[in-house]
């Protein structure tokens, strides 16, 4: 696949990029997205997708990826640049706990720090994808579009 960073800057008041994420963004905690906002997005874009991925995560399942999926969120128009803390607009893919929406950071007790990668992705259409798509599923369909992307990461760990 053709992914490479762009210029986009991630950001978000939860956190600062590298530091912990927030308890109330996890799964020890409430549970809930943090709030997103992205800037420099590339001319042309029409819509977004956003992720967050575990890549610590010590897992490779049968289809041959790597880490753990905790938020999968597409279909978000172009004319949008912030998602607030708990969102739950848009369409929203299949995460690794085996459903729709978010499921925050919840590494093993005692497995130390895990690195959380929140992912935007630019678009240069608009697609119409139906809901429940695995993240895996989600980056074959919007590949050939992709304008640019780029990452906030967080981290957090669970002690023993």
């Amino acid at each position: 696949m053709a992914f490479a960073l762009s210029d986009m800057q991630i950001t978000s008041p939860a956190f600062i990029p590298g530091m912990s994420i927030p308890v109330r963004h996890t799964g020890d905690g409430e549970d809930i997205s943090p709030p997103l906002s992205w800037a420099g997005v590339p001319d042309g874009t029409r819509s977004f997708a956003v992720f967050c991925h575990d890549p610590d995560a010590p897992l490779v399942p049968p289809r041959g990826t790597y880490g753990f999926v905790h938020w999968v969120l597409y279909n978000i128009p172009g004319s949008v640049t912030e998602l607030p803390e708990g969102v739950r607009d848009f369409t929203e893919g299949k995460n690794d706990f085996g459903r729709a929406g978010y499921g925050g950071p919840m590494p093993p007790a005692g497995h130390g720090p895990h690195n959380y990668y929140f992912w935007v992705i630019a678009l240069r259409h608009a697609p119409q994808l139906p809901p429940g798509l695995s993240l895996w599923d989600l980056l074959k369909r919007i590949e050939p579009s992709l304008l640019g992307m780029n990452r906030l990461v967080g981290s957090f760990q669970r002690d023993s």
